[in-house]
């Protein structure tokens, strides 16, 4: 994996205000809820980011540790914690989701925001899988979310975007064929002085589709419980732009 958001850390809480981690959070505590064969209270987010899920769930009181490969992230991660008056409380780690390593097991795994797209091919899937099964606990659940064919081919396709915030400029270019994304981010932000900096991000994303997934969770030790089309728990249709799986390790 070479995709670290680097230049899209400072600015992409702003640019994803208006998801409902809320809700999402909710949807996560009940799935764990209604299909854990254990207590969970150790929860790893992995990939998380800035951590707005991973304080989220840390609200619903699960015992939160954070991985993330991009330092920049992080920071940003570790800054809200702290805010929040949880700084002790929450581990964050920087490490890669193909090579992580945990101080024990834990009864849940969250990754979430299409983070295990950014697998290149199979082989890397079943290595994260394989990290998943090793740090999970029998009984224990992987919930994670995916980008579906359909976003790869008709939201994402070779389209162009802009998104403006005050001060801040993101530039978006895709390039797409059937198995796989690419996309070029150009964040430009407005210093002090009224000039703007350039910053410049690659990340690449790889199409699964759901028969895929199934097949490797299984080969890994899993069976899929669920698999909805939204936080709300409806059947996927042929235009969802995301799946939700929850896997249960064997």
């Amino acid at each position: 994996m070479t995709d670290n958001y680097s230049a899209l850390s400072a600015v992409y809480d702003r640019f994803n205000g208006d998801l409902d981690y809320e809700g999402w959070a909710d949807y996560l505590a009940g799935e764990i809820r209604a299909h854990a064969d254990i207590p969970v209270k150790l929860v790893l987010d992995l990939c998380c980011g800035t951590g707005t899920m991973t304080l989220a769930l840390d609200r619903r009181g699960y015992d939160m540790t954070g991985v993330d490969s991009s330092p920049e992230m992080l920071s940003v991660a570790r800054e809200k914690a702290a805010e929040a008056g949880r700084g002790d409380a929450i581990l964050f780690l920087c490490q890669d989701m193909l090579a992580f390593e945990l101080y024990g097991t834990v009864q849940a795994v969250v990754s979430t925001l299409d983070s295990v797209n950014h697998m290149d091919g199979k082989a890397d899937f079943l290595q994260m899988l394989s990290l998943v099964h090793n740090y999970l606990e029998p009984g224990g659940l992987f919930l994670f979310d995916v980008n579906t064919p359909y976003k790869f081919r008709t939201v994402y396709g070779t389209n162009a975007y802009v998104l403006e915030d005050e001060g801040v400029l993101c530039a978006w270019q895709n390039l797409y064929d059937p198995k796989a994304r690419e996309f070029f981010t150009s964040v430009f932000t407005e210093d002090a002085d009224g000039r703007y900096t350039r910053r410049d991000d690659y990340e690449r994303e790889t199409c699964f589709t759901p028969a895929e997934i199934r097949n490797m969770l299984e080969k890994s030790g899993f069976a899929v419980v669920s698999m909805h089309g939204g936080t709300d728990g409806s059947a996927p249709a042929r235009d969802t732009e995301r799946l939700y799986f929850t896997a249960k390790r064997l």
